[in-house]
């Protein structure tokens, strides 16, 4: 039996410094230097010199926020070997109920908040019931959930609802000292996510889950828990780009998150900043570089004033051809 929590111990990140710091992260310093590069040679280059300033480079990062929050969450959830589809439509009913609640009164902010959260935080825990509990491929659970997300979106809100106060529109429009709310935003729940996977008990059990199920089980890891957790996660997080998304357009639109492509976005960038698809390795910083990455083609397109419809041919270029290489470079961990 001591050999088994040897085993399971030794995939908490923590206990693998044997590897040199730079060896760790070089997908994510990769990653950032690449599309840094890139940023500042096409700004330079079309002459539009603006995008160099500390506005501009504000302006980047925040571009990050929605997508950086849902990919947050789904990496949570990928570490435990699973997947989230549903993530999309849940952004767009979160945007609505938000709203919806919210009605342009201050007062119901709290109120709206709480709602919208608790809201989200259920369909996490019955995606993650369906996973972890009914045994239900997680592709087919969560993309069946989104389902039924679209199907409550489309027959309930069929245009921009409710209104979201002066007020709560702090969240987009603020700024402490030029640093956007939304963007501090985004860093402290980046930093308390690495926190969490890095340092607690329940970080431990979510690798330990993702690298090895029945190894955890027998180590006396509650799987079924862990996996509902990391979906519970994985919805908040998607509650909180709804109430973002929100507070930008002033109103809840029920597209908004299918026309983001959170769904698909989100998997992508967790993949090409290096989790596993099968589970258990991984970590926010390569997420958040992937993040970068995909502010930095969208942006980087932008200043060429490529088509809006070529654009998406050559993100989804650029996204199978990092995806590909990821995906090779870890097949031997991935079998």
């Amino acid at each position: 039996m001591n050999a088994i929590f040897i085993n399971v111990s030794t995939v908490q990140p923590s206990h693998l410094p044997a590897q040199g710091w730079l060896s760790r992260h070089r997908i994510p310093l990769a990653l950032v230097v690449i599309s840094t590069l890139a940023y500042t040679a096409t700004a330079i280059g079309t002459g539009q010199m603006a995008q160099l300033s500390l506005a501009g480079i504000m302006g980047l990062l925040q571009r990050m926020v929605a997508l950086g929050l849902v990919a947050l969450g789904q990496n949570f959830v990928m570490l435990a070997g699973s997947i989230d589809l549903s993530v999309a439509n849940l952004v767009s009913v979160s945007a609505v109920l938000g709203a919806y609640f919210m009605q342009g009164d201050a007062g119901l902010i709290l109120p709206a908040v709480g709602g919208v959260l608790l809201i989200a935080g259920l369909v996490g825990a019955i995606n993650g019931v369906l996973v972890a509990r009914l045994g239900i491929s997680p592709l087919i659970a969560t993309l069946s959930t989104g389902l039924v997300l679209q199907g409550v979106l489309t027959v309930a809100f069929t245009s921009m609802e409710g209104a979201i106060p002066k007020a709560f529109q702090w969240l987009a429009y603020g700024d402490w000292g030029g640093v956007p709310i939304a963007v501090a935003l985004l860093a402290i729940v980046a930093v308390a996510s690495a926190w969490t996977l890095r340092r607690t008990v329940a970080g431990f059990r979510l690798y330990a889950v993702g690298g090895n199920a029945q190894t955890a089980r027998l180590a006396g890891i509650q799987t079924a828990s862990v996996v509902v957790g990391a979906h519970v996660a994985a919805s908040v997080m998607c509650g909180v780009a709804g109430l973002y998304l929100a507070s930008w357009l002033g109103a809840g639109t029920p597209w908004v998150g299918r026309d983001g492509g959170y769904d698909l976005g989100s998997i992508a960038v967790v993949v090409i900043g290096g989790t596993l698809l099968s589970g258990g390795k991984g970590g926010v910083g390569g997420t958040m570089a992937g993040v970068f990455t995909f502010s930095v083609i969208d942006a980087v397109f932008n200043m060429l004033q490529i088509d809006p419809f070529l654009s998406q041919v050559l993100s989804g270029a650029i996204v199978v051809a990092a995806v590909g290489a990821t995906t090779i470079r870890q097949k031997g961990h991935v079998a």
